[in-house]
């Protein structure tokens, strides 16, 4: 066994999809499929079953996955403590970001801080506020980036940005009303809870006497662009961020509700007892300045 089949096995078991698991991590779709059956074959180990064209975690493999994760956060903390050694001459940071922040905020700053490290590897993935928070946890992420608030003891919470949410709809649909029970006049495409975007929401309606069970929801969808193209293409309302739908709202395509939400925070995530790393460390200062 070698951490290099771990990671390709974790990678095919978070995303239970051959092809898809090697676009992540750079491989070919055969080298990836070699790798988890020679893992097999080395320790008898039935990992994955085959159903139809889709594969599925086996029990020997739903077992193994949490250890493999451990281990390899384990293994990275140990490059990473080698690494900076040498300060930000090596080594590298690894980051995860929910998708309004990945998308519209933190891309400028990677470059930025790319071009002033060009040495300093970047690993950057994206998820929802809640698996972004796991993986601080687990330490798969160095540092992670999420829409509002986290309620988790071992993570550090850092503001560094806020953000609006709108409610849209299409331009034709403007709505004059400043009254929540606008709201309800309305089907409605969501976010996928777990994400930032969608558990803020739900916190505004709260505020404004309601819940999202006095919605009409047509649709869930797992991100913001998915969102936008469906109420773009519909008669619905949304509720996104403006570094979202800002362009939209410029040409005409959407407008907004007269309908205030409360401003939410962009935070930054490490674990309370894990030690940064100087690439980590400095990637911090960059995103706080």
């Amino acid at each position: 066994m070698t951490l290099d089949q771990l990671a390709i096995f974790v990678a095919v078991a978070e995303r239970e999809h051959l092809t898809r698991a090697a676009d992540a991590i750079g491989r070919t779709p055969s080298a990836v499929s070699a790798a988890i059956r020679a893992l097999e074959a080395a320790h008898g180990a039935h990992l994955f079953d085959r159903v139809g064209r889709s594969i599925e975690l086996s029990p020997t493999g739903k077992a193994l996955l949490p250890e493999a994760r451990r281990t390899l956060a384990a293994a990275r903390q140990t490059q990473d403590l080698l690494n900076d050694l040498g300060g930000l001459n090596a080594g590298g940071v690894s980051i995860e970001a929910s998708q309004t922040i990945a998308n519209y905020w933190l891309p400028s700053r990677i470059l930025a801080f790319s071009t002033q490290h060009p040495r300093v590897s970047v690993q950057f993935d994206v998820g929802n506020t809640t698996s972004v928070a796991r993986s601080v946890l687990v330490g798969e992420a160095e540092l992670g980036f999420v829409e509002g608030a986290i309620n988790e003891p071992a993570l550090v919470a850092i503001p560094i940005h806020t953000d609006e949410l709108v409610i849209v709809v299409p331009g034709a649909l403007k709505d004059s009303s400043s009254e929540s029970f606008a709201l309800t006049q309305y089907r409605w495409i969501m976010r996928e809870p777990g994400s930032g975007t969608r558990t803020e929401f739900e916190h505004a309606l709260t505020g404004l006497g309601l819940d999202t069970d006095a919605l009409d929801v047509a649709l869930t969808l797992p991100t913001n662009e998915a969102v936008l193209t469906a109420v773009l293409n519909s008669r619905c309302a949304a509720a996104l961020s403006r570094l979202v739908v800002a362009p939209f709202l410029l040409s005409g395509q959407l407008s907004r509700l007269n309908i205030e939400l409360p401003v939410r925070r962009f935070t930054m995530l490490h674990h309370k007892q894990r030690r940064l790393t100087a690439a980590a460390r400095k990637f911090m200062q960059a995103c706080t300045d």
